[in-house]
């Protein structure tokens, strides 16, 4: 596909329960994808494929609340930085922005997200793709099966952050730009998707006032869904693609989604790590366009 027919990306704004969310979308026919990035990413780890995907599809890729361009409020018991808090963001978006069901496609948290909104409103969702799910190996129900040192160290690390001077000094200790190209060499298995641009893109929202304590917040998130709870409850069909060479969700546990009906089919990517979709867009890209094309012929 050459570069003149690709569709070209816009960026735009919307206001969500008083806080400004950024948005991108590209494409004006065909179904519609949302597109729900991972952990401290945004809607710019789409930017890889947005233009293609949207030369078939319509295709919105959302800043969740937090992260990204989008509004980094306090954090309060009404408007927690949760699973269900961006669950219903997304379904809002979906409903007064799209208009229409939609096909959910997320890396890491963002599955998880995609799974939790596609549960709190079946009819919304015509399916969901899912980029390395998150194992949330960290939850309070699965901590007994890490290694002793691990389980025992992880809760005490959560309370030590949890006090806000110690929390901010070490997320100033890790927003910076050597540490994130650091972390990301590890994560990603084509360590030459690790370049210049994405690490000015992750870093530019990390300065942005509320950063810290969004990081904070979720780094003591120990409970909520875990996609094995969510994935039960859904009728409508789901794609699972994993970069075989993660370190952070393995795929052998990854598998185990396999068992689930709604999962219809289950994609390994040999030599691709973390986050596939900006790792090996030239894979991710026509898995996700095929697979929504059998999807609307079953449904035809």
């Amino acid at each position: 596909m050459t570069v003149s027919t690709l569709s070209k990306s816009q960026t735009h704004q919307w206001q969500w329960q008083g806080h400004t969310i950024r948005y991108q979308s590209a494409g004006s026919t065909g179904p519609v994808l949302v597109l729900i990035h991972g952990f401290g990413a945004s809607s710019d780890h789409w930017r890889k494929n947005l233009p293609e995907l949207g030369v078939n599809h319509r295709v919105y890729a959302i800043d969740l609340l937090g992260f990204g361009l989008s509004a980094k409020p306090t954090p309060t018991p009404e408007l927690a930085y949760s699973f269900e808090t961006w669950a219903q963001l997304v379904l809002d978006f979906s409903q007064q922005v799209i208009g229409e069901p939609v096909f959910l496609v997320g890396n890491p948290i963002g599955c998880i997200v995609a799974l939790q909104e596609t549960a709190t409103e079946p009819h919304n969702a015509l399916g969901v793709v899912m980029l390395n799910c998150s194992l949330r190996m960290l939850h309070e129900r699965k901590r007994q099966a890490l290694p002793w040192p691990q389980r025992t160290f992880s809760p005490w690390f959560q309370k030590i952050l949890a006090v806000r001077p110690i929390g901010h000094f070490f997320f100033g200790r890790l927003a910076r730009p050597a540490v994130v190209r650091s972390i990301l060499q590890k994560a990603y298995a084509r360590t030459e998707a690790v370049t210049d641009e994405l690490i000015e893109l992750l870093m530019r929202p990390a300065q942005d006032p509320g950063a810290a304590d969004v990081f904070l917040a979720f780094i003591q998130y120990s409970h909520g869904p875990l996609a094995e709870d969510l994935l039960p409850q859904l009728s409508c069909p789901v794609l699972c693609i994993w970069g075989a060479q993660d370190p952070w969700e393995p795929i052998h546990l990854g598998k185990a989604y396999e068992k689930f009906p709604a999962v219809t089919e289950f994609v390994a990517l040999e030599g691709v790590g973390h986050c596939p979709q900006d790792e090996a867009p030239e894979q991710v890209n026509p898995l996700i366009k095929n697979w929504i094309a059998l999807q609307n012929i079953a449904s035809s």
